[in-house]
């Protein structure tokens, strides 16, 4: 429900609190105290159209504020959840308009886009007007709200699975026709190319493993012969490493007499001898890594070129020939396999329809019986209402040949206004008077199913009066005894049986020089006066006081 309503610097309106609670609440005040700005202002909240011209005069921006409490499992909770947005059970949405026309819209002071905005405020709050049926023009909301009354939600939900799992079923139906007559098609090459990229046998990387090995060979053959006679001049029969031996051993006998003349001399050359065995190890080393099998590197360049024309033949590069063998293959067996298969998808897509062609039918039906007792239900409010000779009438018209996820059936309120009168589309045939009415008997049948939590009627009682505007008030208590009802009213019938009344006015200020709207909630002396002016006009008299005094007393009765 609607807790509260704060508004800044919008039209005539330069700060307004309004605090609200169950039940029904009615708005009143003269011709021109700003009623319809203040609706204005609470649509722009919920996402309505913003307008430059809605900013104070003076003012850089005007604000709107409202707040709701509402249920964790309402579907605006899912909304917010949906857009990822923070849900602490108070949703705050604010509406910043521009004076150059720009908007900004949040929800709990997260920005938000305008169309986010207005999903949420459609599922909080629904304003009607006699010139504003915006909910009863499109007709799946009247399937909706058919379905509501009958409590077919869940019905409609495991239709909507049952559809989507039709809609699965025909898909791989089709999917696999199509393969299987794309195969059939080129059936001899498929079977050609299978079988030779399978004998090929490609794998992914194999290219550049083969060509790296390939490189490392034809490099080491190129390095082979200068490693042999490198190690040949230090490892071979001309080796110097024997004479230096001996040098060494010679003047290691001369040591003892004259060490300090040998002894330098002796560790050069160890050093140099152990320095040409170094060498000679790691020529053996290079030497194996170099050497390679002539006929591997005749095998690897054979691999190489057989992959690379068959990259060129099927024009795909080398890492993807196994990809694509394995969707030849795939091919093929679906031309060997498919017929079995095909029987297999055609047997569930016919099950999956006949289920859903049964669940159809069945809600069909459901739909046809409730159609009925709606009508009932919504007749049986007319007659107070001064619409005694209208009827009002659900059509179902049902189309096997047009499913959907909501089923087979096209619904849409009608009615009759006169007996003899041609029936038609409640949106085409009711007067403005007439489609307010109509609207608050729905209202009242489905009060506790298809509606949203907060209903605002701008002036459905004008025109009327007397025992129709009072038939109108007790239908508004009912329905507030089940969701929060706001009215915009100028009947003093509907004023009486409103559990909170708020007055809106205009005030001069500063000499006059300016006006603002203001909103003052009525106490029980107070609302009797204004209900008693709402009586007699400008002049109230005692006559106006007692009258109100009555309806008031009626009211509470």
């Amino acid at each position: 429900m609607l807790a509260r309503l704060s508004i800044r610097d919008i039209v005539l309106i330069e700060r307004l609190d309004i605090e609200f609670s169950h039940g029904l609440a009615v708005l009143t005040g003269e011709t021109g105290a700003g009623k319809s700005i203040l609706l204005d202002a609470f649509a722009l909240a919920l996402g309505g159209r913003g307008d430059a011209g809605l900013v104070r005069h003076g003012a850089e921006q005007g604000q709107v504020t409202a707040t709701f409490d509402v249920p964790k499992n309402h579907p605006a909770a899912k909304l917010l959840a949906d857009n990822g947005l923070d849900d602490n059970g108070e949703m705050i949405l604010r509406r910043v308009q521009l004076a150059d026309g720009r908007t900004r819209a949040f929800i709990n002071d997260q920005a938000i886009s305008v169309q986010t905005l207005k999903a949420v405020g459609a599922a909080l709050v629904e304003i009607h007007g006699q010139h504003d049926e915006r909910a009863l023009v499109d007709a799946s909301t009247h399937r909706r709200l058919l379905d509501a009354f009958a409590g077919l939600e869940k019905d409609v939900a495991a239709l909507e699975s049952l559809w989507e799992a039709r809609r699965s079923a025909n898909a791989a139906l089709e999917q696999h026709r199509a393969g299987m007559e794309r195969a059939a098609r080129e059936a001899d090459y498929l079977r050609h190319a299978s079988q030779e990229l399978k004998t090929l046998a490609p794998k992914d990387g194999e290219e550049t493993e083969f060509a790296q090995r390939r490189t490392t060979m034809m490099q080491g053959e190129k390095i082979a012969t200068d490693l042999r006679e490198a190690q040949e001049a230090i490892s071979g029969p001309h080796s110097p490493v024997a004479a230096l031996s001996a040098a060494v051993r010679r003047l290691e006998r001369r040591a003892a007499s004259s060490p300090s003349l040998v002894e330098p001399a002796v560790k050069a050359i160890d050093a140099a001898i152990n320095a040409l065995e170094e060498a000679d190890q790691h020529l053996n080393a290079a030497l194996a890594a170099a050497d390679f099998d002539p006929a591997e590197l005749e095998r690897i360049e054979e691999r190489l070129f057989a992959l690379r024309a068959a990259s060129r033949k099927y024009a795909t590069p080398v890492d993807g020939l196994a990809a694509l063998a394995s969707k030849y293959a795939a091919d093929v067996a679906l031309i060997d396999a498919g017929a079995d298969q095909l029987k297999k998808l055609e047997a569930a897509a016919e099950e999956a329809d006949k289920r859903y062609a049964a669940a159809a039918a069945r809600l069909s039906a459901a739909r046809t019986k409730s159609a009925e007792k709606l009508n009932k239900a919504v007749n049986a409010e007319l007659a107070p209402l001064k619409l005694e000779r209208a009827k009002f009438m659900t059509q179902v018209e049902t189309d096997v040949a047009s499913p959907g996820p909501e089923g087979i059936d096209r619904v849409e309120f009608w009615v009759q206004t006169n007996p003899g009168t041609k029936p038609g589309p409640l949106m085409k045939v009711a007067s403005g008077g007439e489609l307010s009415r109509f609207l608050l008997a729905l209202k009242v049948v489905l009060s506790d199913r298809g509606s949203a939590p907060t209903l605002v009627f701008d002036e459905i009682d004008t025109g009327v009066g007397g025992a129709v505007a009072d038939a109108i008030g007790a239908r508004l208590s009912r329905l507030a005894d089940k969701v929060q009802v706001m009215a915009v009213t100028h009947a003093p019938q509907v004023a009486a049986r409103a559990s909170q009344h708020l007055l809106i006015s205009k005030d001069a200020l500063d000499r006059g020089k300016r006006v603002a709207t203001r909103v003052n909630a009525l106490a029980a002396d107070h609302r009797r006066e204004e209900i008693a002016r709402m009586l007699a006009g400008a002049e109230i008299t005692a006559e106006a006081r007692a009258a109100a005094e009555r309806l008031l007393r009626a009211a509470t009765a």
